[in-house]
């Protein structure tokens, strides 16, 4: 038999929680901070790096250009030695043997400035996922410290609330954050590094322009698939973060179009049924709620169950908009995912915890049936006046 614990020795366990918190919070917020001057140090250095790059590389253009024309020389004066004295000879051999090894050592110069370059962009990657993962701890600590300071300051007061609130603020909070930091990295791992190349690809091709033509249409049409390719990214990126098919088309549509993109990315048989929800007019929020639970059941799918094919069904019936989402994947015990859907959010995603919530907000519901090695189904039932009921 365990001792019952008092509200008040409740209470200071908490204290004791959020002094441990504060601490952790200032330590990490130190860390960060370290690595964020060091990574503006690094980048200083890059900066400074890179021009030296670029200085080393037109001097061995320079050098490689005289070492030409010094074999030029030398191999004129060699075949005619008749028309040239000792000494002429003498000095084109060395003017062209002084050249080579300028150039040689220019050329270790150069490389060796390059292998440098490579590893402060290591060390400032490393850098940056540090920084990152930092603040993404930081976040989740201060909005645990608000959670506690704000809920549990008085738990024996509080203790009811609790149970019906669960972790409604942390789940909002570390959703918006992590939403930020997944468009920041997905912006600057894509269009960002896109465009960087294209400012590099154009200076190229200003240099190739009037001393190989040829090349510059070259580098000019690899200029333009880079240009395609960082515009589909950046439609991408804003497909995910608000598809606006939900206000131009509406929800089937868009739904229609998610999935066609799924198939083609991850080659899983993926069958739609939605239909034109008898003509019932579906509040715009209701319409965001079923896609955003239909894209994370997706992306279950996608990460987790290694399932082959799925089926999705969209229907209204009754005054409801009622889903179904099928796989016949590997399954899994959902007594042992309840147990993990805290940590779930942590991990960067709200998972089924996240999918529940949704519904709820919208005063409906959400279950998932599922068995190890016997697939997944996921029942989503959401009343369409759920906004009116709201008032």
């Amino acid at each position: 038999m365990f001792e019952k614990i008092s509200p008040e020795q409740l209470d200071e366990i908490v204290k004791k929680a959020i002094e441990s918190l504060e601490n952790g919070k200032k330590q990490i917020f130190e860390i960060a901070e370290s690595v964020r001057q060091e990574w503006k140090d690094l980048e200083v250095k890059l900066a400074e790096l890179q021009s030296k790059v670029k200085e080393a590389i037109e001097e061995v253009e320079r050098l490689s250009l005289l070492e030409r024309e010094s074999r030029y020389r030398l191999m004129i004066v060699s075949k005619n030695f008749k028309l040239y004295s000792e000494n002429d000879i003498k000095m084109a051999y060395d003017t062209a043997r002084e050249l080579q090894i300028k150039l040689a050592l220019k050329r270790e110069n150069e490389q060796y400035l390059i292998a440098q370059r490579t590893e402060l962009e290591m060390r400032i990657r490393r850098a940056r996922e540090i920084v990152e993962r930092a603040e993404y701890l930081v976040t989740h600590v201060a909005a645990a410290m608000n959670y506690l300071v704000d809920t549990l300051s008085n738990i024996s007061c509080t203790i009811h609330e609790l149970q019906k609130k669960e972790m409604m603020g942390i789940r909002i909070i570390s959703a918006q954050e992590q939403e930020r930091q997944r468009l920041a990295r997905d912006i600057h791992d894509g269009p960002a590094q896109s465009l960087s190349n294209i400012v590099l690809k154009c200076e190229l091709c200003e240099k190739l322009l009037d001393r190989d033509p040829e090349r510059a249409r070259e580098q000019i049409n690899e200029l333009k698939q880079l240009v395609k390719s960082s515009l589909q990214e950046i439609r991408r990126i804003i497909f995910d973060l608000r598809p606006m098919s939900l206000d131009d088309l509406g929800l089937v549509p868009t739904l229609q179009r998610y999935v066609a993109t799924f198939i083609e990315e991850t080659g899983i048989d993926v069958t739609l049924e939605a239909y034109d929800l008898d003509g019932k007019v579906v509040d715009k929020v209701i319409e965001v709620a079923v896609f955003r639970i239909v894209q994370e059941a997706l992306n279950n799918i996608k990460k987790h169950s290694k399932a082959s094919k799925a089926h999705i069904n969209i229907y209204v019936r009754d005054g409801f908009l009622m889903g179904r989402i099928a796989d016949n994947g590997i399954g899994f015990d959902k007594e042992k995912v309840e147990g993990q859907k805290i940590a779930n959010i942590h991990e960067g995603g709200f998972g089924i915890y996240g999918m529940k919530q949704r519904a709820e907000l919208l005063k409906g519901k959400l279950s998932v049936q599922s068995q190890e090695g016997r697939g997944t189904i996921v029942l989503l039932q959401i009343p369409l006046n759920a906004i009116e009921r709201e008032g």
